[in-house]
């Protein structure tokens, strides 16, 4: 018998991401998978100081997105402390937020309506190969989950603080699900908290492999048609899904609940 009983495919998501359809109790869902993958970020070192931030579309207001405010660092972060700020700059609820977090996600979050998170940072390896404004390669099956889905942002920026600049990033990402800021770092989006997290955690390991793959030698590529269909098997959103929430279970598992559970504000 040549054919495998088992199909290779991401579990359904489980009907508590929809909250029962509850507007509010979905708010706190976002928020506490928002909470939680900051954590994981700072286990991961994927964090530096005040740089990098992350957002998720609010489903009460569909007009505005919680985000990391300025100065709460990644380890630190609470839903609590989630800042909700409107796509014209109005912060609703919480304290002042990142002048570059609002000119990129408030863009990004008002041109792609589908999207309820964006992951911006600058976590080593992804970051130095921003730096060579290169798309990543086909050269394991992993990363073509990437594969004719992400884009390099080749316009010199320093830090993004206009509008306009955010516009500009967010017409080149298009419908893609990633973009590499040439010379600043790695951003992601998807339908999820969890799939924008794993996009983001698979670009930093990407970026990491052909880094070393290229410092041994000349790396093979995987055929064109080859990486169209593992990207067609592993670069879906229900897949980023899945990978992102496994990662985030794994995380809790390990001694970590307290970022999944609801939490007092700070006084």
């Amino acid at each position: 018998m040549n054919r495998n009983p088992f199909v290779f495919a991401p579990v359904a998501p489980s009907h508590a991401n929809d909250a029962n359809g509850d507007p509010a109790g979905l708010r706190e869902r976002r928020k506490r998978t928002a909470s939680a993958a900051f954590h994981l970020l700072a286990s991961l070192h994927m964090n530096l100081g005040v740089s990098g931030h992350l957002s998720v579309r609010d489903p009460v207001r569909a007009d505005c997105f919680w985000v990391n405010p300025f100065g709460v660092g990644y380890g630190a972060m609470r839903a609590a402390d989630l800042a909700l700020v409107s796509h014209d700059g109005d912060v609703i609820e919480g304290h002042a937020i990142n002048a570059a977090a609002f000119a990129i996600h408030a863009q990004i979050h008002r041109a792609r309506p589908e999207v309820v998170c964006v992951v911006h940072g600058h976590p080593p390896h992804a970051t130095a190969w921003c730096a060579l404004g290169r798309l990543l390669d086909p050269i394991n099956q992993d990363v073509c989950a990437l594969y004719d889905d992400h884009c390099v942002y080749a316009q010199d920026s320093g830090l993004v603080v206009e509008l306009s600049e955010g516009e500009r990033i967010a017409g080149a990402l298009g419908a893609r699900k990633a973009a590499l800021l040439r010379n600043h770092g790695p951003l992601t989006v998807g339908r999820s908290v969890e799939e924008a997290l794993w996009w983001f955690l698979l670009i930093e390991r990407s970026a990491r492999i052909q880094i070393l793959a290229e410092a041994a030698g000349k790396p093979s590529l995987l055929p064109s048609q080859t990486a169209h269909s593992i990207a067609q098997g592993i670069g879906s959103p229900a897949f980023g899904h899945f990978q992102g929430s496994t990662c985030l279970a794994e995380y809790a598992a390990l001694g970590h609940e307290r970022a999944f559970t609801p939490q007092e504000n700070r006084s």
